[in-house]
């Protein structure tokens, strides 16, 4: 639902001698709702002034944010997310590293000082209400931790009625980690994200504003954006917004103005060595203009970029909803930068690739493709990723696995080189299987078994779960139903429970039997058979005629056994020797069922869910049995072996 309020954003007040950005201009996303309208609720809106002061990697900014109460209620207390204070040897973040470890950093990691980050609040004022900067209190709502810093609130002497706005001005300076999570620099290369004072979200009633956690991303609501950003000339600047302006400073430096509508976070990225690479696309929304910043020494991956992006705006936009900005930006970070690459902020992503990766290992149009991917759960849609990081990380990767399928083929979307072929599918079961039992999906992100935990489940288990699901109900309606919630909860924040009653509602099926043991339960589905078996039916006559096949009576026998605890109606395959099949469809409610047949035909083999459809199965080997002994699978797996150390082997040799 769109505001009633109908912001107007102001222009940024800039110096008449200030040009237009090379290929400038935008569309608005207003324009994509056919009336005129914002997308979202637009709540906040930032302006920010920004310098960059390459040598001593730091940020000296003032932030103007505009604050609309659409509480219903009066406000006189404020939190905000202070991010990059998490770079700290005491903050909660680097207590929970220590513990479990975190993307590129294994537990119990020594301190390193270049690592260090910090956002220094100067001042905090308020219009109206004078300097509150000592009113400032640190406070860490999810844990004991009182060194913690990520969040701050700030108690207002006037309370800000409904409906009303409140101006707050920020002086803050920032200091940027060698490059960490996602943020910081790498000798001139810098990704500066989650790099200013960010409010939190007034949510079901209560501020929404968690501390910064190994295992956590963001949620802040929708707005406006005004940015201006001052570097040395000779860098080569990409950001979430449109450049409107830019003008040369006599002292050497650059400012260059960025404007960005119906977005909920804001990042630039600056390098002097980006060459810039411009291509656009066109879908049901308009024309998108593809801005690529590529590192010089992955120069032979451009066309790869350019491709991957392309075929997945094109897939989303024709099966789940149109992307509606009139950009996109795609961040290449440098050689040793690569802990900046694989993330998502509105309009912006960041990649990643080598300079040796051959075409058929899919790892640049896998990071791309996913990282474009949460331009619709994350950056549109925006669910609450502290406490359902499923609903984006978990759906992305699903769509992750229908895209790259899509465009690359089934069966080779991961791998496709030297003869050796495996699916995205394939690899997010694994990633599951690593860690079949530990969570369910619906739990806070902090709150997992270990690092580890967290991504086998909010990733590979949550596509494992949807593609089961897909199995059950259809592709063609479970792409009906990711196109019903995405056109109906974007520019909000759903809930977990928003998505699964879609998926419902879509399906005209009642889910909750599916839900409460995939969703909300840590049960593990696998299905054996346990037994096959042929007994002539004249077994006692002392002398029995000699065994013909077509002629001889047999009582066959084939038993099917539930290993786990998850309970999931499976479809049994029964093959007999003269070529008949037979296929039992079984509830799975008890523990094992027996099937027997009085036929002239010896059972050859059974098999368990002989389509394929049930990719929660944790054991694919035991859900079939042969009569006979068939060791083909034994000699794929030891040529696969084998192939897999090879590579390895030549890998480390490449990057020593």
């Amino acid at each position: 639902m769109l505001s009633p309020l109908r912001w107007i954003a102001g222009a940024v007040a800039l110096p008449l001698a200030m040009v237009p950005a090379i290929g400038g201009g935008s569309r608005s996303p207003a324009a994509d709702s056919g009336t005129g309208q914002p997308l979202s609720t637009r709540v906040v809106h930032y302006q920010i002034e920004a310098r960059l002061d390459p040598a001593r990697k730091t940020v000296d900014a003032q932030e103007t944010l505009t604050y609309h109460n659409l509480t219903g209620q009066p406000l006189d207390v404020f939190p905000f997310h202070l991010y990059l204070n998490a770079f700290q040897p005491t903050s909660t973040f680097m207590r929970e590293v220590r513990r479990d470890g975190t993307r590129g950093t294994s537990a119990g990691s020594r301190w390193d000082p270049k690592h260090y980050g910090v956002i220094e609040v100067k001042s905090f004022q308020v219009e109206g209400q004078g300097d509150l900067t000592r009113q400032m209190e640190f406070i860490h709502p999810d844990d004991d931790n009182t060194d913690d810093r990520t969040v701050v609130q700030v108690k207002l002497p006037k309370p800000i009625p409904p409906g009303a706005d409140v101006v707050f001005r920020i002086a803050f300076h920032d200091q940027l980690p060698e490059v960490l999570e996602r943020t910081g620099y790498k000798r001139d290369f810098f990704m500066v994200a989650q790099w200013f004072p960010k409010v939190g979200v007034w949510w079901h009633g209560a501020w929404n504003c968690h501390q910064f956690h190994a295992n956590s991303e963001f949620f802040a609501d929708f707005g406006v954006y005004d940015v201006k950003v001052t570097v040395p000339q000779t860098y080569v600047l990409g950001s979430c917004g449109d450049e409107v302006a830019r003008v040369r400073n006599p002292d050497g430096t650059q400012t260059v103005a960025y404007h960005a509508e119906d977005i909920h976070d804001f990042s630039w990225t600056a390098d002097p060595h980006f060459h810039l690479v411009e291509d656009s696309w066109t879908g049901s929304g308009g024309t998108v203009k593809i801005h690529l910043l590529l590192s010089p020494e992955h120069e032979r991956q451009r066309q790869r970029y350019l491709q991957v992006i392309k075929g997945t705006l094109d897939r989303f936009d024709r099966w789940y909803g149109p992307y509606p900005y009139d950009r996109i930006t795609l961040v290449d970070p440098p050689h040793g930068a690569g802990d900046a690459g694989g993330m998502e902020y509105p309009t912006l992503i960041t990649c990643g690739s080598t300079w040796w990766e051959p075409k058929g290992l899919r790892g640049t149009e896998l990071v791309t493709e996913h990282e474009f991917g949460h331009q619709y759960w994350y950056g549109m849609v925006a669910t609450n990723e502290f406490e359902e990081a499923w609903m984006d990380e978990g759906i992305n990767s699903y769509t992750e696995v229908k895209v790259l399928d899509s465009l690359y083929g089934s069966g080779r979307s991961a791998l496709d080189w030297w003869g050796l072929t495996a699916d995205d599918s394939g690899t997010q079961r694994l990633a599951y299987l690593s860690e079949p039992d530990t969570d369910p999906l619906a739990r806070f992100a902090w709150k997992y078994l270990s690092s580890h935990a967290y991504g086998a489940v909010t990733y590979g288990k949550t596509a494992t779960v949807l593609l089961t699901l897909e199995g059950l109900l259809g592709e063609e309606t479970m792409r009906r139903a990711l196109h019903t919630y995405f056109m109906r909860y974007r520019f909000t924040h759903p809930t977990g429970e928003d998505f699964l009653k879609t998926l419902e509602e879509v399906s005209g099926q009642d889910l909750r039997w599916y839900y409460n043991q995939a969703v909300y339960g840590t049960q593990v589905l696998d299905y054996e058979v346990l037994r096959i078996d042929s007994d002539r039916v004249d077994w006692y006559e002392k002398n029995p005629p000699p065994e013909k096949k077509g002629q001889t009576l047999y009582r066959d026998l084939v038993l099917v056994h539930r290993k786990g605890d998850f309970i999931f109606p499976v479809d049994v395959e029964i093959q007999f020797d003269n070529g008949e099949k037979v296929r039992e469809r079984w509830d799975g409610g008890d523990r094992w069922v027996r099937y027997t047949y009085l036929k002239k035909a010896k059972v050859d083999s059974a098999e368990v869910d002989p389509d394929h459809r049930v990719w929660l199965d944790a054991n694919f080997f035991n859900n079939s049995r042969t009569r006979e002994p068939d060791s083909r699978a034994t000699r794929k797996l030891a040529t696969y072996w084998l192939w897999i150390i090879q590579f390895l082997s030549q890998a480390a040799a490449w990057l020593t």
